[in-house]
């Protein structure tokens, strides 16, 4: 049996010919042979020589080492070495983020990053609307779209839900969705909650504001266009789908399907399972990608080291810069941060993110000493402050709502 090398350090290589990954490595080995593992047990090897393997299976399809910079891997894989029609992110996830993390030699690896060939990128559509068509909705070409989560996220009537969303579209906000925990428990049941938000919705417009309103429709893959398709009947003009929960394809089938009008809100519960740690898992960025090239309209990605969530600003650009890079064939995706979000510490997300950012807030609408609508004022409010850049503090002195969110959450 012959003995095959996967390292190729410094090797130049087309990059439209491999999937090129990094990955953040941890272990008590030297560094090139826990690499090498990886890119053995990603591809042509295993935990031993075998004799089915020959020159021409390992030239073609062996992955390479081509650079190691410290505890950080680069790992290209031949393009040839995936299956996208039938397969599809399921089987590119099971290549370069597969049985690695169960390597007893290492420690710890986490995926922090991956680019992919024109020939993979051009079998998918991405976004249908993505951050401008989601803006050409709303009528809001400039500022940063501003939005609210329904609170308490479980427990309200569709009654009380469409009136919180009227509320709240009344103070201003462009912008509503459920919380991931809420699909169709009987206490609030899909259809009747979503014609009764679409009718809040309609009479918004009727007033003269646009707002749009995410309808969680998680459930399973046999289920899901069904659902999709049912709750656009309804009246939904925005459909949620949980991405770590349902799965990359939910989202793809729901973006591609033709007769799915809406855009695709994705939210990322239960991701910190494979992103919190630094040095086990996947980075945020990386589910971020995949998502775009799924077709997901909107993506929350942290809170760009403001807010309850865990994440640094620069994990947080590196995030956003996914949704909005020029190096792939896709629409733009609208960045959301969302999670222990309230007036105050708006100018340092927009500080952080720019304009072109969704800005949500659940408690820092609903948690208002007035209530609801004031909540959603406080919000807008901060978001002019911030887009006109008159410091926060100040511009409060002259609104009424925002001083009271001031003076109840502070500013950090």
């Amino acid at each position: 049996m012959n003995s095959y090398s996967y390292m190729a350090l410094g090797e130049e290589l087309d990059k439209d010919a491999y999937v090129i990954t990094k990955y953040r490595v941890s272990t008590d080995l030297p560094i090139e042979k826990a690499a090498e593992a990886i890119a053995a047990e990603q591809s042509t090897g295993t935990w031993t020589g075998i004799s089915t393997l020959n020159d021409d299976v390992f030239r073609k399809y062996a992955a390479k080492v081509t650079a190691i910079d410290g505890d950080m891997v680069t790992i290209a894989y031949p393009e040839e070495d995936f299956s996208i029609r039938v397969g599809a992110v399921p089987q590119i996830l099971s290549v370069i983020s597969g049985n690695l993390y169960g390597l007893g030699a290492l420690k710890g690896v986490r995926l922090e990053d991956v680019e992919f060939p024109k020939g993979i990128l051009k079998q998918y559509k991405g976004p249908k609307f993505g951050d401008q068509g989601l803006r050409e909705i709303l009528h809001r070409p400039e500022k940063p779209l501003v939005g609210t989560i329904v609170k308490p996220k479980i427990g309200l009537s569709p009654e009380d839900t469409a009136k919180y969303i009227y509320e709240a579209g009344s103070g201003g906000l462009t912008n509503g969705k459920d919380d991931e925990t809420l699909v169709d428990q009987v206490f609030c049941p899909i259809e009747a909650r979503t014609k009764a938000v679409a009718e809040a919705l309609d009479r918004l417009r009727e007033e003269g504001h646009y707002m749009v309103h995410a309808i969680n429709i998680s459930t399973n893959g046999q289920d899901i266009l069904q659902l999709a398709e049912d709750a656009q009947s309804w009246g939904a003009t925005q459909l949620m789908v949980d991405v770590i929960t349902c799965g990359y394809g939910a989202v793809q089938a729901v973006a591609e399907d033709p007769k799915i009008k809406i855009p695709v809100h994705v939210h990322r519960t239960m991701h910190a399972a494979m992103t919190k740690d630094p040095y086990n898992g996947i980075a945020m960025r990386v589910i971020a990608k995949l998502v775009r090239m799924c077709g997901g309209d909107a993506l929350h990605i942290g809170t760009l080291g403001v807010g309850k969530m865990e994440g640094a600003i620069a994990e947080g650009k590196a995030n956003q810069d996914a949704c909005q890079s020029d190096d792939v064939p896709f629409k733009k995706v609208m960045p959301v941060c969302s999670g222990g979000m309230f007036p105050g510490i708006v100018p340092k997300v927009v500080q952080a993110a720019g304009n072109n950012v969704q800005i949500q807030a659940g408690g820092g609408v609903a948690g208002h000493p007035e209530g609801v609508r004031a909540g959603a004022k406080a919000m807008c409010q901060a978001i002019d402050s911030a887009y006109e850049g008159v410091p926060i503090e100040e511009y409060a002195k002259t609104h009424h709502e925002l001083q009271l969110a001031l003076d109840r959450w502070g500013t950090k």
